[in-house]
């Protein structure tokens, strides 16, 4: 698969609808990311354990593939005489698992997204940052400055555990030739029955599951009513009732859909030929079909729906410092590392290599083209998000896929 295409600055931007993420991350967004850093660095230190005295040689990281910045790395290596090693994740949970079984002593960051980051800290797997070590950090858009987003903030102390980097949503792709924007404006659209055939979900069942529970909660009346657990609505905590109904609804999809897509040049080729008209994904698909029309590449006019009305999911990226790592030396390369990560010109290039909308006001360095395109003046609109989460029941989930893909 190749990356997706650079956006160029005199790209035109059709009008992105309003409306245009606990376990694991879609693979779609992260087959991107990794093919786009494949051959970049894939050098990689096996796991050693450093004496809590000794001067930093080697900076461990546990991370998505597809934000390595080779000529960035090189230049922190040669600054701090460290060895940058890194070793890659597909999924949240097999980050978890690698931390979970000693990796606090195998690794010094970690990159988690959404709730994880969470539960990362309650378990005692990743440390406290200090902010003010890490100056890159005043150029967070406010909603994602500590202030505002609570995420990464313990509730209890009040000291933070992590720096966000990279945002997005799982929004609705579509024709706007074949799907009018009111439509496409809700969930509801990739379960109408007038699209049959014409419809595609990614092939992971976390995604699936909770958009369509978003939209079950809604019709039933109960997202907006007390929980059991006295939280707010959590499509990744939803009651057996719920469950039922999220079952029942998507084995009435199953029949409308031509196909479940595995990557992102999949659905891509899907979207361009007419042979689906909307389908869920990062917005990188739409990124990049966008880019194409620019070229005159193709002629078929494409919207994104960033929030549906029904609300949808959402996911932050995040850098973390392992628990392994002590106070002292290690702790300032680590904040240094991140600091340097986070930089607006950094980050500039990692929104252009990834696709990704940035959590740094990158505003200054864009064209207009590319603000619009990357969301750049939206970030308001992550407070209508679910952040991605691990279901409150991995068992009932994977039963309720088991049984929607036998029926």
């Amino acid at each position: 698969m190749k990356p997706l295409q650079p956006i160029s600055a005199a790209a035109s931007t059709p009008d992105i609808q309003d409306g245009t993420p606990r376990t694991g991350i879609s693979v779609d967004r992260r087959d991107v990311l990794k093919t786009i850093a494949a051959g970049a660095l894939v050098t990689l230190a096996a796991p050693y354990v450093r004496p809590a005295s000794a001067a930093p040689s080697q900076l461990r990281a546990l991370m998505w593939e597809g934000y390595l910045l080779p000529d960035v790395i090189a230049a922190f290596e040669e600054k701090h005489g460290v060895k940058f090693a890194p070793t890659f994740f597909d999924g949240n949970s097999e980050a978890y698992n690698k931390l979970r079984v000693g990796g606090t002593k195998d690794f010094d960051l970690v990159q988690a997204d959404g709730f994880w980051p969470s539960l990362y800290y309650r378990e005692k797997l990743i440390r406290d940052v200090d902010y003010a070590k890490i100056p890159a950090t005043e150029h967070l858009f406010p909603v994602f400055k500590p202030a505002e987003f609570k995420l990464l903030t313990d509730a209890a102390t009040g000291v933070d555990f992590g720096v966000p980097f990279c945002w997005g949503s799982y929004g609705i792709t579509y024709n706007t030739a074949e799907m009018p924007a009111d439509k496409a404006n809700s969930i509801a659209c990739l379960f109408d029955p007038a699209y049959a055939g014409r419809l595609s979900t990614s092939a992971r069942f976390e995604e699936n599951i909770a958009l369509a529970g978003i939209l079950v909660a809604t019709r039933m009346g109960t997202i907006d009513k007390p929980r059991p657990n006295g939280k707010p609505f959590n499509p990744y905590d939803l009651t057996d009732e719920e469950l039922a109904g999220v079952e029942k609804l998507l084995i009435e999809q199953k029949a409308l859909l031509l196909t479940r897509y595995q990557d992102n040049a999949t659905l891509a080729q899907l979207l361009e030929s007419g042979a689906v008209i909307a389908a869920p994904e990062f917005a990188q698909v739409y990124r990049q079909l966008l880019a194409k029309k620019a070229k005159g590449e193709i002629d078929t006019t494409f919207a994104h729906t960033l929030v549906p009305r029904e609300g949808g999911l959402g996911w932050v990226d995040t850098w973390l410092v392992s628990s392994g790592v002590p106070d002292g030396a290690m702790l300032d390369v680590c904040q240094s590392f991140i600091d340097t990560m986070i930089t607006p010109e950094t980050m500039k290039k990692i929104a252009l290599a990834s696709g990704c909308s940035t959590t740094i006001d990158i505003r200054s360095l864009s064209t207009p083209e590319e603000q619009a395109l990357y969301l750049m003046d939206r970030t308001g609109e992550l407070s209508k998000m679910y952040m991605f989460d691990q279901p409150s029941s991995t068992e009932k989930w994977e039963r309720v896929w088991s049984r929607m893909q036998a029926a």
